[in-house]
């Protein structure tokens, strides 16, 4: 006789967590996905580039190269597991994959890792039940669809006040297209390949020739293309432009909204391939907002920061701050700020030692770290935010004002003499201490150096002179059609010493307004190329002679 119970489950003898991974944009992950992923000790991906999106939302470094025959070294962060194809190369049957689920989850905290949605058209639900079969517990994760992500990102509402209904159709095999004769939102998937002949029967079923279509491709991410067409003419279209899977189509009136909406690709450095040459530490601020405006950073580490040579001059300043002998500590760097609170943590002394110290910053990003500390600064440029804008707002040595007529001023090894000079001529005395120094970094790999010669970057941004001389002689001189973006006059100047034409220089020397400078520069560029009816390409894609021809005009 029925009870009305559930039969009893087996307690689980291991977990899995099935989890969302998006269409490709490591930013529609969510909250839950980024917190199970710094979890799991094992990560069972489906796709090629899914490794690469964990690291990056991880912060861990690439894997180094293991030569063959040896063992890969331990490291940092969960067990990367292909779950897409077998060792052989060969693409994993859906049983063959809820083994592999199931083998890591009896033995590890697993997140299993899908495309888009774990339960919209992926091999979740089969995975899941495997998991059910030999006593695994499990949890779904929902991810942004590719269905409706990729549309958004083309600028393609799905629906709007006219059209309510979407219909998302696979192609992979046999369809009645005669039901989809209608004005209805058709999304289809895994469709390019026959886009010709499905576009035909939705002809034949009695769709209008004139049917707005658009065919987009690894959308959500930088390389995102999208093609605009009609029923009778997608095929020939999709030829020429050589589209190739992935891709998602969308057909109905719908489509004709990506004239106004079209908000991802017309980002002013979509697609743009940007060199930052920076410190390896300071390379992240610069590179997130190039990201916000469409761009790709490629780090490459020119100076690394190190300890001075010889760190008793430091330490004979840090004592001569406590004891009460300087009037001014002037700040020309975030490096210098960091290098001394470095120092102070060493001595295990804190804020309390700059008790009736004045304190100077070269600019805004030095006064944030210092205020970071828990210090605010008094003297900041409001003009120029350089070593000689702070030599123009510095007051003068008053003998009656005054008690102490001495500044500590730590700095690079590196640093110009601007600084001291001026304060000199104001009456003041200088410590000019290294509390750094800036070394030339290895050069790096050969297809870096090789994309630096031959153009294949679009931009890259300059934050100092240093960087300019660092990276010129670590990997040569960047091709002449890539933009140069300086941050002020002085690394202007060195890159011109180089051999390299300006073509962007930041208002005030700040990475966000170099960044944002760089911006201007592309949305111009792009207006001026649709204004004249031109496609629009980028820097890497003009020829050489091209804009050598135009630079000698």
């Amino acid at each position: 006789m029925a009870t009305g119970k559930t039969p009893d489950k087996p307690t689980p003898t291991g977990w899995v967590s099935f989890v969302g991974g998006g269409p490709g944009d490591p930013g529609l992950l969510t909250v839950r996905a980024v917190e199970l992923l710094r979890s799991a000790e094992v990560v069972i991906t489906e796709a090629p580039e899914h490794e690469e999106m964990v690291r990056t939302v991880l912060g861990l470094p690439a894997p180094a190269p293991v030569e063959e025959g040896a063992e890969a070294p331990e490291t940092d962060g969960p067990l990367f597991v292909d779950g897409g194809c077998a060792d052989d190369g060969q693409p994993l049957t859906n049983a063959a994959r809820g083994r592999v689920v199931v083998k890591h989850g009896k033995k590890s905290r697993v997140v299993r890792l899908l495309t888009g949605d774990p339960f919209m058209y992926a091999s979740g639900p089969e995975e899941a039940q495997a998991c059910v079969k030999a006593g695994v517990g499990f949890e779904i994760v929902p991810g942004v669809s590719a269905v409706a992500a990729v549309p958004a990102y083309a600028g393609i509402p799905l629906t709007d006040k006219n059209h309510r209904e979407v219909a998302v159709v696979t192609c992979g095999g046999t369809v009645d297209w005669s039901q989809y004769a209608d004005d209805r939102t058709l999304v289809l998937l895994s469709g390019v390949g026959s886009i010709g002949e499905s576009a035909k029967a939705l002809i034949e079923a009695g769709r209008s020739p004139q049917t707005p279509v658009a065919v987009t491709r690894v959308g959500t991410t930088t390389e995102q293309s999208t093609v605009t067409s009609t029923l009778e003419n997608v095929a020939a279209d999709v030829r020429a432009a050589r589209v190739a899977p992935p891709a998602i189509i969308v057909i109905g009136d719908v489509v004709n909204l990506r004239e106004t909406l079209s908000w991802f690709e017309t980002k002013p450095l979509f697609g743009w391939r940007v060199l930052v040459p920076r410190t390896k530490e300071q390379a992240a601020s610069l590179s997130h907002r190039l990201r916000d405006f469409g761009a790709v950073p490629e780090e490459v580490p020119t100076i690394s920061v190190e300890p001075p040579r010889n760190p008793l001059q430091m330490d004979k300043a840090v004592r001569g701050l406590v004891e009460g002998r300087y009037e001014w500590i002037a700040f020309t760097s975030v490096n210098a700020v960091k290098a001394v609170r470095e120092k102070f943590e060493e001595y295990g002394l804190d804020a309390r030692s700059f008790s009736g110290l004045k304190i100077a910053a070269v600019g805004d990003k030095t006064a944030q770290a210092i205020a970071d500390w828990g210090l605010r600064a008094d003297l900041v440029p409001t003009g120029e935010q350089s070593a000689r804008g702070l030599v123009e707002e510095w007051p003068p040595y008053d003998d009656v004002l005054d008690p102490i007529n001495r500044v500590f001023l730590p700095r690079a090894d590196i640093a110009t003499e601007v600084l001291v000079s001026g304060l000199v001529e104001l009456g003041w005395e200088c410590d000019d201490v290294t509390a750094y120094r800036t070394v030339r970094a290895a050069p790096p790999p050969a297809p870096t150096r090789d994309a630096i010669k031959t153009g294949k970057f679009d931009a890259v941004v300059f934050t100092s002179s240093s960087t300019v001389r660092n990276l010129v002689g670590i990997a040569g001189k960047p091709h002449p059609s890539t933009v140069i973006a300086v941050i002020g006059p002085a690394t202007a100047k060195t890159a011109e010493e180089h051999g390299l034409r300006v073509d962007v220089m930041a208002s005030k020397p700040d990475v966000e307004v170099l960044v944002d400078a760089l911006a201007d520069f592309g949305a111009a560029r792009r207006a001026a190329l649709v204004e004249s009816g031109q496609p629009v390409t980028r820097p890497s894609d003009r020829k050489a002679s091209g804009r050598r021809k135009a630079a000698a005009k």
